[in-house]
């Protein structure tokens, strides 16, 4: 009973340890969105309050076990009832607002790309996560690499320089981020078919790596909610074994 109370408290930290990774990263996916939208922040706080909160929970679920104390026994089957009807809440409101947040990320990403500068400072951490995610997905702007014929730089520069982490040569990705001008004139006006740049768009590289792990996260999730059925499950138990004391049986002096 004890181990499982202990469990609770560590899935606490595992949650707690989850939001504040989202809000510390910043060479990922993960980071342009919450350096992006105040909904992805918000929801980290919120994780950090779970976690924060679930290991509370377990911690006096504990105690409620060990001193035999109802109202903390009671608490903790709340508390876990509340979380898990948010969770599922949740779950809902992504599922039916998916066709919604993905436009919202489209919008996000395009004015991230429409006005990236190698020489704006003040932007500099949220360029370098979206040149990281370009690099490791091996992908070019969110639909394709033709969003990037709307960036103010490369329109200036009548479209000879391209994003060096869209690049498939080696000696550009060595570079990082910024621009790489092209080798070679081009006949008349330069597009986007004219750069050494991969052809699958970010978009479709991110949804095959959620279908890819998809398996992963429903796992993750209804392991979550089955370790929170049996907190329920338990302290509903040892809340009706505790037997009140009957002082009527007490012999009287």
């Amino acid at each position: 009973v004890y181990a499982f109370f202990l469990l609770f408290q560590i899935l606490g930290a595992v949650i707690l340890g989850f939001g504040i990774w989202i809000l510390a990263d910043k060479t990922s996916f993960i980071a342009v969105l919450q350096m992006s939208s105040p909904s992805l922040k918000t929801g980290a706080y919120i994780l950090i309050g779970v976690g924060a909160l679930t290991m509370l929970m377990g911690f006096l679920g504990c105690l409620g076990a060990v001193n035999e104390i109802r109202c903390l026994l009671g608490l903790y089957f709340t508390c876990l009832m509340i979380i898990l009807i948010t969770q599922v809440a949740a779950g809902l409101v992504i599922y039916f607002q998916k066709e919604t947040l993905k436009e919202e990320l489209s919008h996000i990403v395009g004015d991230l790309i429409e006005n990236y500068n190698p020489l704006n400072e003040d932007e500099r951490n949220l360029q370098d996560a979206w040149d990281y995610v370009q690099t490791q997905i091996t992908c070019c702007g969110w639909t394709g690499a033709k969003d990037w014929e709307d960036n103010k730089v490369i329109i200036n520069q009548s479209m000879t320089q391209y994003p060096c982490s869209c690049s498939n040569r080696s000696e550009d990705l060595e570079k990082g981020g910024g621009f790489c001008n092209l080798d070679e004139p081009v006949n008349g006006t330069a597009t986007s078919n004219d750069w050494p740049v991969h052809e699958q768009g970010c978009m479709d590289g991110v949804e095959q790596w959620l279908k890819d792990n998809l398996g992963v996260i429903l796992g993750v999730c209804t392991g979550v909610a089955v370790i929170e059925l049996l907190g329920m499950i338990l302290s509903i138990s040892l809340c009706k074994n505790i037997h009140s004391e009957d002082y009527t049986k007490v012999p009287k002096s």
